[in-house]
Parts: C-alpha cells; structure tokens; sequence
C-alpha cells in the first residue's frame, strides 16, 4: 500500500485494509468506500503479506468484479495471484478442474434458461406414471402450470439449502427431484444451483481437495454478503476452516432485497457470532448528495451517516396524469438535463450519467416506448445475459449447444421444432453430423447459414475461434431486407464482444462449453453500457447515477401490491432504500396518478407511502 493511499483512508477504512489475520466483519452503509477498501485490502495483502498464497476475492456481480480487476491492473503479474469474480463464477472453475469427483466432465453445461429447466422436468414427469398422474389430476390448464412452478421452486429451495434439506422427508417433494435431475443428466446438463451445490459437495466429500484449495486461498474476501443464502454461506464455511479462517465479509443488512432467492442478512450476522470476527463499521457517504441521504434516512431513520459530500443535491416529485403521461415527463426532464445540466452535476449531464428504476419491468413499459419514440439511447438489462433480437443467431447459439455438448438432447430437439425437422430422439453422439442432417431436411434458409458457420468454427483445428462463424452470419444476413439484416448484425456485435472478453479473461486453452458456461454466468458481458440506464431496483445493485428516475412510486407498484406480510414489506422498505442510495447527485421520484390496469379499467392511484412527506426540493 502507498503511502498516498494509506493517507487518503479514513481511520475505519485503513483498519481494514491493514487486517491480515483472523474474520473480520465490516458493516458498510452505501457510498462508504467498500469497494475501495476490499480493493485496496487485495492490493495490501499482494504486495505487503509474504508468502505462496493467493487471493480469493468474491463479488457480488461481474461489473463489480470488473472495476476491482481494473483498479488493481498496475500490479501486473502480481494480480494474477487473486481471483476477483463472482461465486458462481469460482465455483464454475474449481468443477472445470475437479468436477469429475461429482461426475462432471470438463466444463459443466448449464441450462441457464428457466424455459429449459421447466422443459426438463415436463418430459421427466411425462416418462413418471406417479408424478403424471399429480398432474393431470389438475384440470384448469393455469393450475398445472403453477404446480410444475411450484415443483421447480421446491427444486431449487432444496439445492440451496444443502445442510436443513440434506434429507427430502416428503416423497413426492424427493421424487420430483430426483426426475428433474434424471433430465438433466439425460442431458448432461446443470443448472444454476447445482453449482453451489456441487462444489459444496466437493469440498465436504474430499478433505484433502477441501484443504489443497484453503492453502491456496489463504485470504477470502466475500462482497455483498447480506445477501448471502445457506448453500453459499456453507460453501465458504467449507472452504474456510480449520486454521484457514482469514476470512473477510462486507455488507449492509439494511440492502438485503434478495429474499425471493432465500437470501438474507441472517447468515452475514452468523459469521460474525459463529466465526467470532473483528468488527469495523463504515458509516460515511462518500456518494450521495445532502438531499439524497436525508431522503435515505427518511426511509431507513437508523440510517446514521458520519460525514457526507457538501453537496445540496435535489429531490424533485413529477406526477403524471396516468401512465403515459409520467413517461412524458421523465423523457422532457431527461431532454433538459442533457440540454442545459444541473449545479448538483458537474461538467455535461450525459445520458451515461442517467437511470431510471422501476420496482418491476411492468413499471418500465410506457417509459422504454417513450424514450424509443423520442430517440433517447437507453439501454435495459433485465436478465444476466443478452436476448437476441434476430432468429438466426438464436439458431446459431443452438447450435453452439450441440457442439459443446452432444448429449444435449433438449437442445436438439428445440433446433429440429425451428427448422421444421425430423427428430428421430436417438443419441445424438456425432452434433455437427446432426445439424447436418437436420439442416438439409429442413426448407428454412437460415438452417444452411448456420451450417456454413458451424462448419466454419470447425475447420480451424489448431485452436477454436467463433470470428469464422460469426463471419458466415453476416453473409448470410447481407442477402436479407434491412431490418432482419440489421438485427443479425446487432445480436452477432454483442456475440463478438463476448468472445473478445472471454479470450481476454481466460488464460490457458480455450473450449467452446467453457464459453458457453462463461456467458450463461454473464461473465462475457460487457460492463459499462451506453445510453440511459433502464433497471429494475434488483439490476441497479450495486450501480450508481449521478441523476435517478424511481418510476412507479404508487401504491401497489412500489411497494409491491404483493408484500403483505411483515417480512416481505420490510424487504420493499429495502428496496426503496437501495434505490434511493443508487443516486449520487439527484433523484426524482414519478408516478402516474392513474393506471389502465391490464383488463382494460382506469384504475386511481395512490401515492406511495415512501414519497408522502417528502421535502420537495
């Protein structure tokens, strides 16, 4: 550490970025610096502690991760000895490396997307007399598709709790388990969960792996950790333990908003008793204006700030006559800040700068319209991964499935239903043979175009590269009309920006199923974005603007009409708490005093209970 950082930390601050031995638990409000503070801990422990160890640095995003790697790229070959990325992402490469002790071959294949899971388990329950019977029993078309969602929750409820469901006491509840994962094998397949799961088993099932991985990763550091569930806290309790327990966990309770997920500040709390870690808490705002937190302690009065920017701030309300007329007002007001700026903003107030929240994306539909008619940039992520606007490259991904994985029987046959192909259910040993074949059964042009870019990627033996591939679909795409050519060249940009990331972070060979694992984790994505940002309160985590739009403040839309009980409308005082604290500068708070609900009534709406009383600045 040099001395003008060390000069440049706060008493809090520099405690933590010195510790080096024994847990430690920091408490740390939003805008404190933790980012700096993990960052700067990783550069101390690299360059200051001696010894063949690395770095185990958690995240709780892959932009988060980025920014660390960045800030920590002039320590050269010395950042090589850290892992800064999410747990998923670790847990992606210790199975890649170790997977064959819970049956896994290289890369695991995961079916990242909820369609394909829930396809897994309809043909399981098909090919199960039991479980056809539990549902065709349900008549109403709605009621068995709640029960196959209520199956699939239970699923993943019991691979996330992998120490209180150890053992499935409910038969019905172990036998859809156990046909969901006789699918996904069939397909040699995984999902999310399995993970964590997996690598949890791993580190329990294997001592001696266990404790190979705890001496190479000496010192861990875990982000976010108020958000936290059973399957991820007991994997670190796996990795860290014995005299292994240089363990640090960030977080804020009052930012948990993950408990749909089973996540919650519960286990970040258990780590402080149960590992009996040092204490730091980090209470200042380095972020946000004077407007901003009085606005975040309105909401969350136990919200105690230490020492914040000497910056005003604003804090506007626009409320519109409906739900269209809101987005109107938002767009005008984005329009002025662009035109002529604001003193709370310093230099030009770009678009970059800008977002605009929504509890859920149903409160983002009239203002995404309006910003595309008005030709505002803007961009929304309300996924990990990026939704193709063309056909053909969702084809191509397809494909790509079946190259990595022949055992992909799912994927198969979702590719023969496009092509309006035969698909004989056989083992499909040979993939590229039976894209082939497929291909020429098949009277949709784009099916060739996809073979030509398979055959492409394939005829460069020495080492993969997609460029070939992606090349072919540009080709084809010139023979098109402009707007499906202009689609295919917009999904195959975005495809070629994350096969340049993933060349750039991994090292060693490159295989087409760890590309493909890399992009379902999002790891592939890229970063930083341009345009106004259009999130859900939950994308926004751990973002932040210097101007924020909170659209939907009515009763109902935020908080949701759904929080009913105690802990549910605590978890959305939270979220309007996370919210608030994304701005740095200025915040407006919208809402349409009027809705069309969805059967066609104009229905009043009432003023969400986090904007009465607020000062109008």
């Amino acid at each position: 550490m040099t001395n003008s950082i060390a000069t440049t930390l706060s008493a809090e601050q520099r405690t933590i970025v010195e510790h080096v031995n024994g847990p430690l638990l920091v408490v740390a409000g939003p805008g404190s610096g933790k980012t700096r503070v993990l960052t700067e801990r990783v550069r101390a422990l690299l360059t200051k502690v001696p010894g063949h160890f690395r770095v185990l640095a958690l995240t709780f995003t892959n932009k988060a991760a980025d920014e660390m790697k960045e800030r920590l790229h002039d320590l050269g070959a010395a950042r090589d000895r850290a892992f800064i990325g999410t747990l998923h992402s670790f847990c992606l490469e210790v199975l890649t490396e170790r997977g064959k002790l819970v049956g896994i071959d290289g890369a695991p294949n995961i079916f990242e997307q909820a369609k394909d899971r829930r396809d897994i388990l309809l043909r399981a329950v098909e090919e199960d007399p039991v479980l056809l019977e539990a549902v065709d029993s349900i008549h109403e078309t709605k009621a068995r598709t709640r029960k196959i969602d209520e199956w699939l929750n239970w699923i993943s409820y019991i691979k996330s709790h992998p120490v209180s469901c150890s053992e499935i006491e409910d038969e019905l509840a172990e036998r859809v388990y156990e046909a969901y994962e006789g699918g996904m094998r069939a397909s040699n397949a995984y999902d999310f969960d399995d993970l964590l799961l997996l690598t949890y088993r791993i580190f329990i099932e294997n001592p001696k792996i266990a404790d190979l991985y705890r001496r190479i990763y000496q010192f861990v550091s875990i982000d976010e950790a108020q958000d936290m569930n059973e399957a991820q806290y007991s994997l670190i309790c796996a990795l860290c333990s014995g005299d292994y327990k240089n363990l640090m966990m960030v977080g804020d309770p009052r930012q948990s908003i993950y408990g749909f997920n089973t996540s919650g500040p519960e286990y970040m709390l258990r780590f402080g008793d149960e590992f009996s870690a040092k204490r730091v808490e980090l209470t200042a705002n380095y972020r946000s204006s004077k407007a901003v937190v009085a606005l975040a302690r309105q909401l969350d009065p136990n919200y105690m700030v230490a020492m914040q920017l000497p910056i005003e701030g604003r804090v506007s309300i626009l409320a519109g006559d409906s739900e269209e007329h809101e987005a109107s007002l938002i767009a005008d007001e984005l329009t002025r800040l662009f035109e002529f700026g604001d003193p709370n903003i310093e230099g030009i107030v770009t678009p970059q700068k800008c977002a605009i929240l929504g509890r859920t994306r149903f409160a983002l539909l009239k203002i995404e319209k309006e910003l595309k008619e008005r030709g505002i940039p803007h961009y929304k992520r309300l996924s990990a991964n990026h939704e193709n606007e063309s056909e053909l490259v969702d084809d191509f991904q397809l494909a790509l499935r079946l190259v990595a994985n022949p055992r992909d029987r799912l994927h198969a046959a979702s590719l023969a239903k496009r092509w309006n192909a035969d698909f004989s259910g056989s083992s499909i040993l040979h993939s590229t043979s039976y894209i082939h074949d497929i291909a020429a059964s098949s009277s949709s042009p784009a099916s060739l175009a996809v073979v030509r870019a398979i055959d492409a990627i394939s005829r460069v033996q020495a080492r993969l590269d997609i460029m070939p591939g992606l090349a072919e679909l540009e080709r084809f795409a010139d023979t098109l009309p402009e707007d499906d050519r202009l689609a295919i060249y917009e999904d195959v940009a975005v495809f070629r920006q994350e096969w340049d990331q993933y060349l750039r972070a991994t090292s060693g060979p490159k295989a087409l199923s760890t590309f493909l694992a890399s992009k379902a984790l999002g790891a592939t994505q890229k970063s930083s974005r341009d345009g106004v940002a259009l999130l859900t309160v939950h994308a926004a985590k751990g973002l932040e603007f210097d101007a924020v739009f909170i659209a939907g403040m009515a009763e109902g839309i935020f908080p949701d009409w759904r929080a009913k009980l105690p802990p549910q409308v605590q978890e959305e005082d939270r979220n309007a708490f996370v919210a608030v604290t994304r701005s740095k500068r200025i915040i407006y708070l919208t809402y349409p005093q009027t809705r069309r609900m969805p059967w066609g009534d104009v229905k009043h709406q009432t003023k969400s209970r986090y904007i009465r009383g607020v000062f109008h600045r």
